[in-house]
């Protein structure tokens, strides 16, 4: 009796071990994230089931991104996205959000809308979700998916659906949901985000294929010098959007549905929130003032129940 005692509490250990070693891998590969980089955007429609679809021209950008972590703790990492266009030219652009073993996920639906489900605990064992949020911090997609680690390689995987990209949003309404295969893998020099996306007609719960497209979001790292104007940028902007996050996470957390309009009289909500922060900082807002203004308009945008 005793041996087998001491063999279950063996096996504990050991699972234990095991399972805290992965952890800090995953920890570690979605950290390796952060940085300066020069990044690629590459995005090309491959296939259409209709043989009368017209392919759009492929898509291409590139800019300097600074990725840096404003939270970190074991089971919940954050990462901003800065973009730097030019030599002076600075943007908040997209919020990462890495959750270990997230018991909820905002499902995207269509139109805007976001429900909340809930996963069975053997769905999310040894799991991360990331939770991708707009340039004004609303809901883009979640996804959730296991991180590997073979060869000195770390690589997650996930599909799930969201709005158009930014890219497409204002210029096309021929479909309206990108259901995405989204992969993030490091490279020898930095990290690439890789797609295979379907453009989807969805209506009435049945989706229709209209294209697939091959995304391709390459991250080299750079010498960080040139970043020297957004961290003077940042340091200015953080107290405000900081603000903007927290009205954000208590409206994830007090609604299972979450609904808003792209545009108010032609204008998204950044539109309204990029200048608001600048007038914060010109005006030596405080804390209360800034949530005021920027609680106000963001309902505004909200389609309350």
């Amino acid at each position: 009796m005793k041996n087998i005692l001491n063999l279950i509490f063996a096996l504990f250990i050991s699972t234990t071990v095991f399972s805290q070693s992965n952890i800090e891998k995953d920890r570690k590969a979605i950290k390796s994230m952060s940085g300066f980089y020069e990044v690629s955007f590459n995005y090309v429609e491959t296939f259409a089931s209709n043989n009368t679809y017209e392919f759009k021209p492929r898509y291409e950008s590139h800019g300097s991104e600074w990725v840096l972590i404003l939270e970190d703790t074991p089971t919940k990492i954050v990462m901003q996205h800065i973009l730097v266009l030019g030599k002076n030219m600075v943007m908040k652009h997209w919020r990462e959000d890495w959750i270990y073993e997230a018991p909820t996920l905002l499902k995207y639906e269509k139109d805007n809308k976001w429900i909340k489900t809930k996963a069975s605990n053997d769905e999310v064992k040894g799991t991360w979700v990331q939770k991708v949020y707009q340039v004004d911090d609303s809901p883009r997609y979640e996804g959730r998916g296991t991180w590997t680690h073979v060869d000195g390689k770390s690589r997650w995987e996930s599909e799930t659906d969201s709005p158009l990209p930014r890219r497409e949003h204002s210029k096309r309404n021929d479909y309206n949901v990108l259901k995405r295969l989204n992969r993030l893998y490091s490279t020898e020099t930095g990290w690439m985000f890789e797609q295979d996306n379907q453009k989807i007609i969805r209506d009435n719960g049945k989706d229709i294929l209209l294209v697939r497209e091959k995304g391709l979001e390459e991250f080299n790292k750079i010498d960080e010098k040139i970043f020297d104007v957004a961290k003077v940028w940042w340091k200015e902007q953080a107290p405000f959007w900081k603000v903007v996050r927290n009205i954000w996470e208590k409206i994830y957390e007090q609604n299972e549905v979450i609904q808003f309009q792209n545009t108010i009289n032609s204008k998204a909500l950044y539109d309204h929130l990029f200048p608001l922060a600048q007038t914060s900082i010109d005006n030596k807002w405080g804390e209360e003032r800034i949530n005021k203004e920027v609680f106000t308009i963001i309902h505004t945008y909200l389609k309350e129940k």
